[in-house]
């Protein structure tokens, strides 16, 4: 696709009306895993871990209907829904068929701003002359997306992207709401819990003071909202209005590849944190080796059982992408952060500044850097090959004392 004329399509079309559409795939994680084994079809299915203190990461649309929701707690979930069937989390793939999305949604516009795996706005003003109105180019997108992934995703079209947002969960799952020109009224008697960024405790203060609908935030007083919601009362008012001139900001590269987990057990003694700071360590080193990068800043984070968080960042003079040489740093940034006398319910390690594994990082490379990044690559190499379990660190099969041995961690997605 020839991505110069799309843009000059957009800019000679001043008068054209800006067509935004945001598409959201159908309980993504819970569909994918239905799709790749069909004995799960048709049932309800909960993603996510499935220890005292695992989260549900999604559900499918079987499992809904007994109140399970993403986010919710594993035992309340299944308190809910004791039928439901638990999986855990296979977040490369996921990772894997995004990409194959993205794709999909880049053939009809450069301009792409991915909210996670699974969501996106597309602006799409300027390839109206190439592929038709937003609404034909959100159904092409959605008949291939099932046509080449197996799933199926929702979609809204409007001139905004307050209201492409809104208009996309409207008719879940395999949805489809093209907003009218009149946008105040389309979107006057939808509750104000509808409104992207009111929570249930603040829709509750909202509905406390008389306002139940977003036509009732878009008559109302401007300041009497920022009285009520803060600095941002004022901002809400536009957006209950239609009003929202915000552009799609086209996505970069990742920022950060990471790997955290929540123990159900807190965790007490440095052994411990360190021996899961290793296993995070050697997944964030698999995948930049499998994405061909190298990078030089380090951080860690500690969450403690009060949930308060804390984190460290150090930046290594080389560039790197072995086990060894990021967990070196993560203990070193561990030794700054206070964990006498604490209890940690999370660890997780990222690494960011990235460079490609295949341009010199150095006039005069370090040995033991170089050696490193060899292994590392071997070692996938291996895993690709025979499987994750196919070379494993004499560290992590023997767990250093009965404390670690008892924990159960879910593994949360890495961030991108």
């Amino acid at each position: 696709m020839d991505y110069s004329s799309v843009n000059a399509l957009r800019a000679n079309e001043v008068e054209v009306m800006r067509q935004i559409l945001h598409v959201d795939m159908d309980a993504y994680y819970a569909s994918v895993e239905q799709h790749d084994r069909p004995e799960l079809r048709g049932k309800p299915v909960i993603v996510g871990g499935p220890s005292k203190r695992g989260i549900v990461c999604a559900a499918s649309y079987e499992a809904r209907p007994f109140g399970v929701r993403s986010a919710m707690p594993m035992v309340e979930a299944m308190r809910k829904c004791p039928e439901g069937i638990v999986v855990a989390p296979r977040h490369a793939r996921y990772a894997e068929v995004s990409r194959s999305i993205f794709g999909i949604f880049r053939r009809y516009t450069p301009l792409v701003e991915g909210l996670s795996l699974d969501e996106a706005f597309l602006d799409v003003t300027g390839s109206q002359r190439l592929f038709g109105r937003g609404e034909e180019i959100a159904r092409q997108i959605k008949d291939a997306i099932r046509a080449e992934t197996g799933l199926t995703a929702s979609a809204g079209v409007a001139h905004c992207k307050f209201v492409a947002k809104i208009a996309s969960d409207l008719r879940k799952p395999d949805g489809l709401v093209v907003v009218p020109d009149d946008v105040a009224a389309f979107l006057a008697p939808l509750p104000v819990e509808r409104m992207w960024g009111i929570g249930p405790k603040t829709a509750k203060r909202v509905r406390d003071a008389g306002y139940s609908t977003i036509g009732d935030l878009a008559r109302a007083d401007a300041q009497h909202l920022e009285y009520l919601l803060g600095s941002w009362g004022a901002y809400i008012n536009q957006l209950a209005r239609g009003q929202d001139d915000r552009d799609v900001i086209a996505d970069g590269d990742a920022k950060s590849i990471g790997a955290e987990e929540t123990f159900e057990q807190d965790l007490t003694d440095r052994a411990s944190m360190e021996h899961y700071l290793l296993a995070q360590s050697a997944r964030v080193a698999s995948r930049l080796v499998r994405e061909e990068l190298v990078a030089r800043c380090v951080s860690v984070k500690i969450k403690y059982s009060d949930f308060t968080a804390v984190s460290r960042q150090l930046t290594l003079r080389e560039a790197v992408c072995d086990t060894d040489s990021i967990f070196h740093a993560a203990r070193e940034l561990l030794s700054r952060i206070p964990i006498a006398g604490k209890r940690v319910r999370l660890t997780g390690v990222s690494m960011s500044d990235f460079a490609q594994a295949s341009a010199p990082q150095s006039l005069f490379p370090d040995e033991r850097i170089v050696r490193g990044r060899a292994i590392e690559t071997a070692t996938q190499a291996l895993r690709d090959r025979f499987g994750k379990q196919g070379v494993t660190r004499a560290a992590l099969l023997e767990p250093e004392d009965e404390t670690i041995a008892n924990l159960h961690p879910h593994t949360r997605a890495p961030r991108t």
